[in-house]
């Protein structure tokens, strides 16, 4: 699986409609509104990454108040439940 997160500027009237309109996209596992530079983190997963060509400029960067994308693709991940599963002996 790779995990994409892209970045969105939006326009700022437009900001609920557009995250709500990217979330609807097939492969968009999830939308955050969030402060700073950007206005919606979006995080992708797909299993290709010819995929992402389809997904990013194809899909999101066509959805009405979407601005600029920025594109960030994941190599690792390190939550802490990844962490805490991989020291689990199972002990209560």
């Amino acid at each position: 699986m790779i995990t994409a997160i892209v970045l969105v500027r939006a326009a700022t009237d437009r900001i609920p409609e557009t995250a709500q309109g990217i979330a609807d996209i097939p492969g968009v596992a999830e939308v955050y509104s969030c402060a700073g530079d950007v206005d919606l983190i979006a995080v992708v997963r797909v299993s290709e990454h010819a995929e992402l060509a389809e997904l990013i400029p194809g899909a999101i960067g066509k959805v009405e108040g979407v601005l600029d994308t920025d594109t960030h693709i994941a190599f690792r991940s390190y939550a802490k439940r990844d962490t805490d599963t991989a020291f689990d002996i199972g002990v209560n």
